[in-house]
């Protein structure tokens, strides 16, 4: 992992900035390294004190004996590069700067922090932050950062942008009794990022569940390699910010974050097996849901109740999340009705009534489970007043014991009367919640997480066709040496059927006799339409004639085309005419692309024609190890699909074709970065195969 596998097991750690002052961040590291229990050496850097907190304190780097394996750095950002020389002439592997100062101030933060980066970089050191609170490993007793609380040990790995929100979660952690494996403090993300903090936590065997608050991914396309394996290996929760303009722009001045498209991150995180939060408080449900609680092996809920009302809305939140309720079997409803009051509910969910006691929860969770069509349980406990929430907690910490592999939450609906029994359910590592609603979003949460899992894992190399990429390579080439970025259709055409897009063929004609000709020799009718990069909208100024049926009529229509750009356009140089196939009539699509400054290729699939802009029916994957099923399910997304299985007596359309063609237009992207926009609008699907009418190619 490029130098980073020990950086949360350093042998030795100098602190650089020292202090003997309290309330100063020198002196916060060295307590903090102290009380932690750290079993290296620490070293205080220093060159005007001789002891800090009882350690003695060297001068400066060079003077302290012996190897060094890390270096928490707390000066001014101007000193940092010639310390930063000085740790990479002493061998040091790994420099955590906590000094602020550099690329969120401005120009000059951000030239210093090249400066620093370079000279890491000359060195071999690996960099986490500038302007990061530090890094902390609960199970190595590292503590290099100027955080006031350090948590409990536990198996949740934290990794934040925001260093006060970090700060803020570990305060609040200690009041529940939440523990963390890791936490670390990205700052600015000069060098180590959340990409390489993910591959850390997915194979420390500490860590069983890893959560991230980010505002931007600094590498896309990194991201999307080694968090797709990660995901693989452990459950990787993400809240990203900034997914309004408001706050895209809030992100950007804060850590010199660069927001990016939040369709492209949505749909990143999904094609990566990520799960993800929109609040802090799913955030941390997710990550205690994950860390006390198995992966359920399906969607199908029982929910456990005192009374109607919660049950109603359990179930109404359950069918709304994507999840199932579970259907009991015979032998499971038999022993309900018979062990149960004649007014309960045997049925899912099952209210066991307002003077239920422990041990008639007991029952009927112990059979819930029991039953092969349940994957999960939900216990709900109004507070009547015959309630007994201890005793209950135990029935179901007991009950849960018998089936261990199938999740368990509560609700503890109340306040006070109710707190001992939901403070030990959840030092059972049963997750009590106040409402069902956040209980039920946290195991709708792992649900997707089961299903990612599950995901079949399919080669990208199903279709051997060849691609023409040196063909491609010489049409950019031409349209850039005449001084184009956009391709007329005749180049367009030439690319598809490059790359193995099916595309009604294209030529470009510069007289109505070669119009003419061109025409015979591919068939009638056929569609003329000015060729032009800076028409947009051909057919507003008499750019198009379509249904042409002989050679007369295309040399009419060549001539007309002609008169009305010189009426209309006079201005405009075009460079001919394009004489184009038409096509019959099928179910109209659109595939596009639109470059991400993240991730690379966003392909765009949805129904095309005048239905883009005012159904705005489009699904999104990244072309990035797009593989046929990812395409497929995001096809299935889409109202188009209805209408490609075949809607009210229509045959079913190709739906092997359309995924051919999202195919290569993906690899297309993939292979030549220069393309920023690709729009086929329309394609048409057919029953037997599809063909891209309208191609548009922008490069840069």
């Amino acid at each position: 992992m490029n130098g980073i596998s020990n950086f949360f097991t350093p042998q030795s750690v100098a602190i650089v900035g020292a202090s003997k002052t309290p309330g100063k961040i020198g002196n916060a590291i060295v307590k903090n390294m102290i009380q932690s229990n750290f079993p290296g050496k620490i070293y205080p850097i220093n060159p005007k004190e001789n002891e800090i907190e009882g350690l003695e304190c060297y001068p400066s780097i060079s003077d302290v004996d012996g190897s060094l394996d890390m270096v928490a750095v707390a000066i001014p950002a101007a000193h940092t590069v010639p310390l930063a020389e000085e740790c990479g002439q002493k061998g040091v592997k790994h420099l955590v700067v906590i000094s602020a100062g550099f690329k969120e101030i401005g120009h000059e933060g951000m030239e210093l922090e090249k400066q620093l980066v370079s000279t890491c970089q000359n060195y071999g050191m690996r960099l986490l932050g500038p302007n990061c609170i530090g890094v902390m490993d609960t199970h190595s007793g590292l503590n290099a950062s100027f955080s006031g609380v350090y948590p409990t040990k536990g198996d949740i790995a934290f990794i934040s942008q925001s260093g006060a929100m970090l700060v803020a979660i570990l305060d609040w952690s200690k009041a529940i009794g939440l523990g963390f494996s890791k936490v670390i403090s990205l700052g600015n993300k000069a060098d180590l990022t959340e990409t390489h903090s993910i591959d850390i936590a997915a194979d420390d065997p500490n860590t069983k569940v890893i959560l991230c608050y980010i505002e931007d991914v600094a590498d896309g396309e990194h991201f999307l390699d080694v968090v797709s394996k990660a995901s693989k290996k452990k459950p990787i929760i993400i809240l990203k910010s900034g997914t309004s303009q408001a706050g895209a722009q809030a992100a950007s001045s804060h850590t010199g974050a660069l927001a990016g498209s939040d369709i492209a991150y949505e749909t990143a995180f999904r094609q990566c097996g990520v799960i993800r939060a929109h609040t802090m408080p799913a955030l941390f449900d997710l990550g205690i849901a994950f860390s006390r609680q198995p992966v359920p092996q399906g969607k199908r809920v029982a929910v456990i109740t005192n009374a109607g009302g919660p049950g109603i809305v359990s179930t109404d939140t359950i069918e709304n999340t994507g999840l199932a309720m579970a259907r009991f079997n015979k032998e499971t409803i038999s022993k309900l009705r018979d062990s149960l009051p004649s007014e309960a509910n045997i049925y899912n969910p099952v209210d066991v009534l307002g003077d239920a006691k422990a041990d008639r929860y007991g029952f009927s969770l112990e059979k819930a489970l029991g039953d092969k069509g349940v994957d999960s349980a939900l216990v709900l406990v109004c507070p009547t007043a015959v309630t007994d929430p201890v005793n209950t907690a135990r029935e179901v910490t007991r009950v849960h014991r018998l089936y261990p592999e199938k999740p368990v939450f509560a609700a503890y609906m109340g306040g006070e009367t109710l707190k001992d029994g939901s403070k030990l359910l959840e030092r059972e590592g049963v997750p009590s919640f106040i409402f069902p609603e956040p209980a039920i979003h946290a195991l709708a949460g792992m649900s997707r997480y089961a299903e990612l899992q599950q995901r079949f894992e399919e080669e990208k190399d199903e279709d051997k066709q060849e691609t023409g990429t040196k063909e491609v390579k010489q049409i950019f080439n031409s349209v850039k040496n005449d001084g184009r970025l956009v391709l007329l259709g005749n180049e367009t055409a030439q690319v598809a059927t490059a790359f193995g897009i099916p595309a009604a063929p294209v030529e470009l004609a510069e007289s109505p006799d070669e119009a003419a000709k061109l025409a015979d020799e591919m068939g009638y009718p056929v569609v003329l339409k000015v060729a032009s990069p800076k028409i947009l909208h051909k057919t507003d100024v008499g750019g198009v004639k379509i249904n042409l049926n002989g050679p007369n009529e295309v040399r009419k229509g060549f001539v007309e085309i002609n008169e009305n750009i010189q009426r209309y356009l006079p201005d405009v140089v075009i460079h001919g005419i394009e004489v184009q196939r038409m096509m019959p009539k099928g179910v109209e699509l659109i595939v596009g692309m639109s470059r991400d400054v993240q991730f690379g290729p966003l392909i765009a699939f949805g129904l095309g024609g005048i239905y883009v802009n005012l159904l705005k029916d489009v699904s999104f994957r990244l072309a990035r190890n797009l593989t046929r099923k990812e395409i497929e399910s995001m096809i299935h997304e889409t109202k188009a699909y209805t209408l490609l299985r075949g809607y009210r007596g229509d045959k079913p359309a190709d739906i092997k074709s359309i995924t051919n063609l999202i195919d290569r237009v993906g690899r297309l992207t993939i292979e030549f970065p220069e393309i920023t926009e690709m729009d086929i609008n329309p394609v048409f699907a057919y029953p037997d195969g599809a063909s891209a009418l309208d191609i548009k190619i922008t490069i840069s």
